[in-house]
């Protein structure tokens, strides 16, 4: 009797630490609970915060989706959803779709385009008529059906970065993604570690990779202000999208262990 008590004990213990391990391991937190807008804010160009023109921004079938069937014309009404608290040292994950056609009047270069939007200032200080919050975007782009689009590039409205040492101003610029045609889903991952690196990856692949990112610089000078932390929201831009999933991993406790944050920022990635 002994040796089986024992036995269950040490079976036990053992139990208690791999639970403990396990749940000491970094989780995807969901941003976007698959039932309804809880925890995020609305900003659409022209109208105040929290003005959801037209149900633009709505849940169905366990989606985000962003409509413009009560539109009229789109009249650049560029609109963001933002999650409710700013992150600093992270990696998120977002999968999409484009889908149906794009909005009246909406721009050539935005048709199958939204973005990711990170680093970016809060909703709070927009003003009524502007158009994009100061942030890096990750772009997400979908295919025409025939020419080279690649998604998960990077743009930058009021904001710039390094690029191979080299301080970058161009307003968008490509990542080395492939081209997804079609209504297919994909998986877009931006791994953001304060102003010091942002990497962006593609169904697991990494396809751009920068560091420093910035405010535009005033006064004539070269670097702008470091960001180091900020707003995460979703764009409208005038075409139809859906996003089903939207996670975070919180890697603020990381940051100081260059070591521990390759072997956690790895295994997030290859569990998916």
């Amino acid at each position: 009797m002994k040796t089986k008590t024992y036995n269950v004990i040490v079976i036990l213990i053992c139990s208690l630490f791999i639970m403990s391990c396990n749940n000491n391991k970094p989780k995807w937190k969901q941003l976007f609970n698959g039932k309804d807008l809880k925890g995020w804010q609305v900003k659409i160009r022209n109208h105040p915060l929290n003005d959801n023109y037209a149900n633009t921004f709505s849940v169905k079938d366990g989606n985000i989706q962003v409509r413009y069937n009560n539109y009229g014309d789109f009249n650049q009404q560029y609109g963001h959803l933002f999650y409710k608290k700013p992150y600093s040292a992270y990696l998120i994950g977002v999968e999409y779709r484009f889908v149906g056609e794009q909005a009246k009047g909406g721009e050539g270069w935005a048709t199958r385009n939204s973005g990711i939007m990170i680093h970016g200032q809060s909703p709070n200080t927009m003003t009524v008529e502007q158009d994009f919050p100061n942030s890096i975007e990750v772009q997400l782009l979908g295919g025409n059906g025939k020419d080279d689009r690649p998604t998960a590039n990077i743009c930058t409205p009021g904001t710039q970065y390094v690029f191979n040492d080299e301080i970058i101003q161009e307003h968008c610029a490509k990542s080395t993604s492939k081209t997804y045609h079609g209504d297919q889903w994909v998986r877009v991952e931006a791994l953001v570690l304060k102003d010091s690196l942002i990497v962006h990856y593609v169904n697991g692949e990494e396809v751009l990779r920068y560091t420093k990112p910035q405010l535009d610089p005033v006064n004539g000078a070269k670097e702008g202000k470091p960001l180091t932390s900020g707003s995460i929201s979703l764009q409208s831009e005038s075409h139809p999208v859906d996003f089903r999933k939207v996670e975070i991993v919180n890697l603020e406790k990381y940051i100081t262990d260059k070591a521990k944050l390759t072997e956690v920022i790895n295994e997030l990635l290859t569990k998916k």
